[in-house]
């Protein structure tokens, strides 16, 4: 068995993994990267970009049904799904082939074959064992189903989704989060009937209550049925379909079932609790700064609890190669990242709840603005409807921002500073939004929290 020795190794090249590796090189440190499928890991491969790139092409369906009115002459023909799958395949493998060559270039050693901690220094693949002064557990995660729910035949997880042949006709969808709505609004822009079963109250139940209700309202608005508060309780299917059972005894027919209640943490059988590390329920245990118990291990991404979103993985791989080049990164909470839905509307929020504020300041003590898109210019130029709401402490910082219509992901990085930063609106008030933009919504809310509301009352 042949031994190898770097200063850091890291199994798993998803988000978290390989952006560890490349701050780490770039550090210089030598590195040692694991992965047992494609460097990339669930984002690039199954998860945030192949699934954009089929929003993208439901957006241009919508838009071609819609053309007449901007003025233009278009026919909506249909979806040629062999054609979707290209565009998207050919996307996902640009991509892929420039962070190979980027990892190559940063002259980092990347093994490919399943890896194991097999002590507290030490990742064996194969007849191969990688030691590290340091080492980084990013092994990702899988989608989750319930118990007694199994997968297969035509009861899918998004996976499975991405890789459909055909568009269905009729889909039951079992989750009404993140994942659940995203192939939800595709489906329905491709012309399918869809049907969301979510056991909580709302829909995108995370977010802030009056994103949840203008959400409902445009889904209803697009023919999405939804069924939520009440709880999945059984699935049969056969040749031409499923029937899904809830448990206040209402039924659902579907061509197909979606699974999308969530991801787990992808840690069974790799050796971590054998070398002692502390787990709760498959996740790995850190302090804030992603230490384990264990010295010399960290953990990021989807394993560490918390939101399990690729942007964090890749801010925490970055931060624990700089916490390990002692450099002390600055410590970003969950509340301090950036989260969005890039369904039709999208969602995008950072920051806390209104809710959450009053709980945590008191109600007397939290202002907010909700600014209506009715009132922005490029909003109506074009077609979306929604919000801007901005959640503040009285004589404070901006605590929070939550955001509904089309493009309002692209908002959120003028968002997250202000929250991130504590800015008091009184100090953003005074800069310029540039006309006409959506981002003038963001700077209206801001003004009215300053006191001096130009375009609201």
């Amino acid at each position: 068995m042949s031994e190898q020795n770097f200063d850091l190794v890291v199994l798993g090249a998803g988000s978290g993994g390989y952006a560890a590796a490349l701050r780490a090189s770039q550090l210089g440190m030598s590195v040692a990267l694991v992965e047992k499928n494609k460097v990339g890991g669930t984002c690039l491969h199954v998860g945030c970009i192949p699934t954009k790139a089929l929003l993208h092409s439901a957006e241009v369906a919508d838009v071609s049904r819609e053309s007449a009115t901007y003025g233009v002459k278009s026919n909506f023909d249909g979806i040629d799904i062999a054609a979707v799958s290209a565009y998207r395949e050919g996307i996902v493998a640009s991509k892929y082939k420039g962070l190979q060559g980027l990892l190559k270039a940063r002259g980092i050693t990347t093994i490919e074959g399943e890896g194991k901690l097999v002590s507290p220094n030490t990742v064996q693949v194969g007849e191969t064992k990688l030691v590290g002064k340091n080492v980084v557990l990013a092994t990702g995660s899988y989608s989750k189903s319930l118990p007694g729910l199994e997968i297969g035949g035509r009861v899918i997880t998004s996976e499975q989704a991405l890789d459909l042949p055909f568009v269905p006709r009729k889909v039951a969808v079992l989750g009404g989060g993140v994942i659940g709505v995203e192939f939800s609004s595709v489906w329905r822009s491709w012309g399918a009937e869809v049907t969301i079963i979510e056991a909580l109250p709302h829909l995108v139940p995370n977010e802030d209550e009056s994103v949840c209700k203008q959400f409902e309202r445009a889904f209803r608005k697009r023919g999405i049925d939804f069924k939520i508060g009440v709880k999945f309780q059984s699935v049969t299917q056969n040749d031409s379909g499923v029937v899904v059972t809830l448990e206040n005894g209402e039924t659902v027919e579907a061509e197909l079932l979606l699974v999308a209640v969530g991801r787990g943490p992808s840690t069974a059988n790799l050796g971590y609790e054998e070398v002692g590390i502390k787990m709760d329920r498959g996740f790995v245990l850190t302090d804030e700064r992603l230490h384990t118990n264990v010295a010399g291990v960290y953990a990021v991404g989807d394993i560490v609890p918390g939101l399990q979103l690729a942007h964090r993985g890749f801010q925490q791989g970055i931060f624990v190669a700089e916490e390990i080049a002692g450099l002390n990164p600055i410590v970003v909470p969950d509340s301090g990242i950036p989260r969005v839905t890039y369904s039709d509307p999208e969602v995008a929020s950072i920051g806390l709840t209104e809710a959450k504020a009053k709980d945590l300041y008191g109600a007397d003590k939290v202002a907010s603005y909700d600014y209506n898109l009715a009132g922005n210019g490029k909003s109506h130029i074009i077609g979306t409807t929604g919000s801007v709401k901005v959640i503040r402490v009285l004589d404070g910082p901006v605590v929070g921002v939550h955001m509904i219509g089309a493009r309002v992901g692209e908002l959120i990085g003028e968002a997250q500073l202000a929250v991130n930063w504590e800015a008091y609106p009184e100090d953003i008030a005074p800069l310029i939004h540039a006309h006409p933009t959506q981002n003038e919504a963001l700077g209206e809310a801001f003004l009215a929290l300053a006191g001096k509301p130009l375009h609201g009352v």
